[in-house]
């Protein structure tokens, strides 16, 4: 929501706004920039978002301490097995610890998200990791739920084991894709669609658009971005759609 409402640089420092713990602090600071530009990038509205999703994740860091802590006493106290019902190992606590360190690494590229004004590859980047966050804590919750019930994991033939693999795989890419068509604003470069622009194959500038270290809106050299490049960057998303829908099909 924050990205979609282009709330990025609400606040344009870390981890407060303009040095204050919320925007009811900055307040001044907010009505001086938006009365300088009303439809930039600060506003109180921008702002607020901006900073509830900093406390909602600042929530999410404090659980996941409380859960790694939790983990590494529960292996401290942990009895030896005593049932063979009972065989069923718990969850190691590397994962939540682990997870730890990754949420840290988010935090990380969420203040650089601000700090380099909304820079392509790290917004990407930090859509990723949040998604990576996201695969961490689905395979806790699930091996806890699993070890409460006594279960264990599902064993899975070796071809299913690639074909999940492959699929993962790809759906990441096509996430990754998306993710680089928002933070180049490229969305209403194709505004009809299968086609694009009136034709199957648009004219594309690959090289530019898929020029992964550089500024939002420029080329390394400092160069305005092209149109054709924002054309590259949606279509190849389009196509790349197709063959995901496929292999899931399959």
């Amino acid at each position: 929501f924050t990205r979609l409402t282009d709330s990025g640089l609400g606040c344009p420092d870390w981890p407060g706004c303009y040095g204050s713990a919320s925007p009811v602090g900055a307040r001044e600071e907010i009505a001086a920039a938006q009365a300088e530009r009303p439809t930039g990038p600060v506003t109180h509205g921008k702002a607020w978002v901006e900073m509830i999703h900093r406390y909602l994740a600042t929530g999410v860091g404090v659980l996941i301490i409380a859960m790694t802590a939790t983990a590494w006493l529960q292996r401290r106290h942990a009895r030896p097995v005593r049932h063979v019902t009972d065989n069923v190992e718990p969850l190691s606590p590397w994962w939540p610890t682990f997870t730890l360190l990754w949420v840290c690494l988010q935090g990380a590229f969420g203040a650089l998200t601000v700090t380099m004004k909304l820079f392509p590859a790290i917004v990407t980047l930090h859509l990723a990791g949040g998604l990576i966050l996201l695969a961490l804590l689905t395979v806790q919750a699930v091996r806890y739920a699993q070890h409460d019930r006594g279960e264990r994991p599902v064993a899975l033939g070796r071809g299913l084991r690639w074909g999940i693999a492959i699929v993962s795989g790809l759906v990441a890419m096509q996430v990754l894709l998306g993710g680089w068509v928002s933070t180049n604003y490229a969305v209403l470069v194709c505004n009809t669609f299968p086609m694009c622009q009136g034709s199957w194959w648009p004219e594309m500038d690959f090289a530019q658009g898929f020029e992964l270290w550089r500024p939002l809106g420029t080329s390394a050299d400092g160069s305005p971005l092209a149109f054709h490049a924002l054309t590259a960057i949606h279509y190849t998303h389009r196509l790349f759609a197709y063959a995901v829908f496929v292999v899931l099909g399959l």
